[in-house]
């Protein structure tokens, strides 16, 4: 039996389509088990940076606990105290950024004027938000006025302001005009391109914040100095010198040319804990994936609450600050 050249083209062509066919379906496979390892490798390590970070702020309220207890030969705190706004953890897998803050260092939402609310919104939203309607809105929802209800019950029968003091800092959200973005804050960019983390409101205000201050200079917001009056020049020196010093008394501010009748040292009962923890690749660089968790807690009199002097009021599994966009330079303390 004889075979054409055309009927052998005809094979040769069906063998070529066949393996390209099979070359297709093995690339899409392929790219199909690379994703699904990406992926399974993103999830295994955004697990193990949560638990990382859980377990810091676990661990920075057990330094709370022994704070005022242990102390290093020199005096210096061997675990924690009121002077210390950060903490490092650093763990065979990672490593864990804690910033321990008073609640004083935000103004009050519940007491602080339409002026000084509309400042701080217009401090953290940028001209674009409009300050005064919301700072209005804030005040309605707290207290007088009742303008607005008829748009919140325009959401539900069941939707209506509080009229009341705010419980929750979260309940900022329920309020007309207030953005996920002007809550949890953004990101700004500046004239090279980068991009930087910039507060919200919950970096501000706070149900257990300061009337009109002074505020602590280690942790209080950029923004809310700002909002606050505080000098330019002033507020640029100090964000310049927080990551790399701390300020254990008012006399190290005025060493430091930090000199505003707003800013103090130390802070309240009722703190804030945000640990931002970073997993370590086998050869020791950094991971790309960073995960937060946080808590609110009150700190008690120890002489008369001796076996639980720290309680716990809010725990978040989320709490994200700017820490979680790139470690800062130069941390003042490092706890193996």
């Amino acid at each position: 039996m004889t075979i054409n050249r055309a009927e052998k083209g005809g094979a040769l062509l069906a063998v070529l389509w066949m393996s390209a066919a099979l070359a297709a379906i093995a690339f899409t496979v392929s790219t199909t088990v690379r994703s699904e390892i990406d992926r399974v490798s993103g999830d295994s390590e955004g697990l193990r940076a949560h638990y990382l970070a859980s377990g810091s702020v676990e661990r920075a309220i057990q330094y709370m606990l022994w704070g005022g207890d242990y102390r290093n030969p020199d005096g210096s705190p061997r675990f924690w105290d009121f002077t210390q706004p950060r903490l490092t953890f650093r763990y065979a897998s990672g490593d864990a950024i804690v910033q321990i803050m008073p609640e004083s260092s935000k103004l009050s939402v519940n007491t602080a004027t339409v002026e000084d609310l509309a400042k701080v919104i217009a401090a953290v939203g940028g001209p674009q938000a409009p300050a005064a309607a919301i700072a209005q809105a804030i005040i309605e929802w707290r207290g007088g006025g009742n303008s607005l209800d008829s748009f919140y019950l325009s959401f539900g029968p069941t939707f209506r302001p509080r009229h009341a003091s705010f419980q929750e800092i979260e309940e900022l959200l329920s309020v007309r005009g207030v953005t996920s973005e002007l809550f949890y804050g953004s990101f700004v960019e500046d004239a090279q391109g980068r991009l930087y983390a910039r507060g919200g409101l919950r970096d501000c205000l706070s149900v257990w914040g300061s009337p009109a201050g002074p505020f602590d200079a280690n942790s209080v917001s950029p923004a809310l100095l700002d909002a606050m009056g505080v000098p330019g020049d002033v507020s640029a020196r100090l964000m310049a010198l927080r990551p790399t010093t701390v300020f254990r008394t008012p006399a190290d501010l005025a060493a430091a040319g930090i000199n505003s009748p707003r800013l103090t040292v130390g802070g309240n009962s009722i703190w804030s804990i945000r640990a931002n923890a970073r997993l370590r690749h086998p050869d020791g660089s950094p991971s790309d994936v960073v995960r937060s968790a946080g808590a609110v807690v009150k700190l008690l009199d120890r002489r008369q609450y001796f076996m639980m002097p720290v309680h716990v009021l809010r725990y978040y599994d989320d709490a994200w600050s700017e820490f979680a966009v790139a470690p800062p330079r130069g941390v003042v303390q490092k706890v193996q």
